[in-house]
C-alpha cells in the first residue's frame, strides 16, 4: 500500500510539472532544464552532472532499425544509446549543410520507445558527406566562418529545439572527429556557450584518436575541452602490428603500443587528458572489425578479408581490463549497433557481446 501511495504521489508531481512546463517552457531554458532533470530522474535515468554511474552505451549506425536497436540495447545490457541524426553535406569543401528530416523523425520515435526503459540518450549530429562516400575526418570547409555559423544555426539549434529539449535528451554531442576544424578553439567555445543558453543537459565533444605526441599536446591544450561536461574520444588507437593477438598482448599494448614501434602509452595520455581539465573521459566510439588485423587498424572496417570474431573480442577485453575500474574513466560506447547486415563488420560478435555484458557488472547498471 505504501508503495502504491508513493507511485501515485510521483505521478501527481509529474503531471503538475508537465502542466507548469507547458506554460513556461518557451520562456525559460533554465526552467526547462530543471524540468528535464526531474523527469529524467522519474524515468530512472542515470546520466547527469554527478557522474555516479558509468556509461555503457552503443552507437547506432545511421541506417539503424528501431526494433533491432531495442534488441541490441537489451542484449548488450546497455544503459545509454548514442542516437545519430544525419546531416547532409555536399562534399569535403562544403560550408553549408541540412538536417535530414526522416533521420530526425526516427530519432524521436526511438526516444519515445525508450522513455520507460531507464536508457540515457546521447544525441549526435552525424555528418553524411557526399552520400556517405567521404569521412568527417577529411572535411575541410573552404570558409571556416561560414561553416561555424551554419553548424551552429542550421544543425545544433535545430537539434536542440526539435529533439534535445522537448524529448529530454541527457547529453548533446556538439561535433565528432572534426580534425581540420578542431583547432579553432574560440569558435568551439562560442558554440558551446551558445548551446548552454538553450539546452541545460550535458555537453560533450568527440575528438579523434591520435598517435603523434604533437597531436596529443594540441588536444591537451585545446581550451574547448574546458567547456564540455565530459570528454569523448573515438578510441581507434592502433595497438599492434600483428593480425592475431591475445587479450594479454593487447592489454600490454594499451600501455605501450607495438604498432609501428610507437610505444604510445594510451592509458597514461588519457589520464593526463583527465588531469588537465578535470573532466571524465568517455570512449564515444569503441569498435573493432570482426577481422584479422582489428588491433592494427581498428578504424578500418576491413583491414583484412579474414573474419576473426575472437580478435574483436580480445580487443574489447583488453580495454575492459585497463579501464573498467579507473575512477576518471566514465565509460564507453560500442561502435556500431542497430543494424546487422553482412557489411556491418563492426557489429559485435557473440564472443564480444559476452565481454561487453560483463563490463561494469558490479555497478548494477543493467538493473532496469
Amino acid at each position: 500500500m505504501r508503495r502504491i501511495n508513493k507511485v501515485l504521489f510521483m505521478f501527481i508531481i509529474l503531471v503538475a510539472i508537465f502542466i507548469i512546463s507547458l506554460t513556461l517552457s518557451n520562456k525559460s531554458p533554465v526552467f526547462n532544464g530543471k524540468v528535464n532533470d526531474l523527469k529524467n530522474k522519474f524515468y530512472g535515468k542515470t546520466l547527469n552532472k554527478e557522474f555516479k554511474t558509468k556509461i555503457k552505451a552503443g552507437n547506432l549506425s545511421t541506417d539503424y532499425l528501431i526494433e533491432q536497436a531495442l534488441r541490441d540495447i537489451d542484449k548488450l545490457q546497455l544503459n545509454t544509446v548514442n542516437i545519430p541524426v544525419v546531416i547532409h553535406i555536399k562534399d569535403l569543401k562544403a560550408t553549408d549543410m541540412t538536417v535530414d528530416e526522416e533521420s530526425k523523425k526516427k530519432a524521436v520515435e526511438l526516444i519515445k520507445r525508450l522513455r520507460w526503459k531507464k536508457i540515457n540518450i546521447i544525441l549526435e549530429a552525424y555528418p553524411w558527406i557526399d552520400n556517405g562516400k567521404q569521412y568527417e575526418t577529411e572535411w575541410k570547409p573552404v570558409d571556416i566562418n561560414k561553416f561555424f555559423d551554419n553548424w551552429k544555426s542550421k544543425v545544433i539549434k535545430n537539434l536542440i529545439d526539435d529533439i534535445a529539449v522537448p524529448y529530454h535528451v541527457d547529453a548533446l554531442n556538439v561535433a565528432s572527429n572534426f580534425i581540420n576544424m578542431e583547432s579553432y578553439e574560440a569558435s568551439w567555445i562560442d558554440i558551446i556557450d551558445y548551446v548552454r543558453q538553450y539546452y541545460k543537459g550535458l555537453i560533450t565533444y568527440r575528438t579523434n584518436w591520435w598517435y603523434k605526441t604533437e597531436d596529443f599536446n594540441k588536444k591537451l591544450n585545446n581550451k574547448l575541452f574546458s567547456k564540455v561536461d565530459f570528454i569523448s574520444i573515438a578510441a581507434y588507437f592502433e595497438l599492434s602490428n600483428k593480425d592475431i593477438n591475445t587479450a594479454y598482448e593487447l592489454t600490454e599494448a594499451i600501455k605501450s603500443t607495438t604498432a609501428h614501434k610507437r610505444k604510445q602509452n594510451i592509458e597514461q595520455q588519457l589520464k593526463e587528458f583527465h588531469d588537465k581539465w578535470q573532466k571524465p573521459i568517455f570512449f564515444g566510439e569503441l569498435g573493432f572489425p570482426r577481422r584479422n588485423g582489428a588491433a592494427r587498424e581498428p578504424w578500418n572496417p576491413e583491414p583484412t578479408k579474414i573474419e576473426n570474431v575472437l580478435e574483436q573480442a580480445n580487443c574489447f577485453e583488453a580495454y575492459r581490463r585497463i579501464f573498467e575500474d579507473k575512477p576518471w574513466h566514465l565509460g564507453f560506447s560500442v561502435f556500431a549497433i542497430g543494424e546487422t547486415s553482412e557489411n556491418k563488420n563492426y557489429y559485435p560478435s557473440e564472443e564480444s557481446i559476452d565481454i561487453i555484458r560483463k563490463w561494469y557488472k558490479n555497478n548494477n547498471i543493467s538493473e532496469r
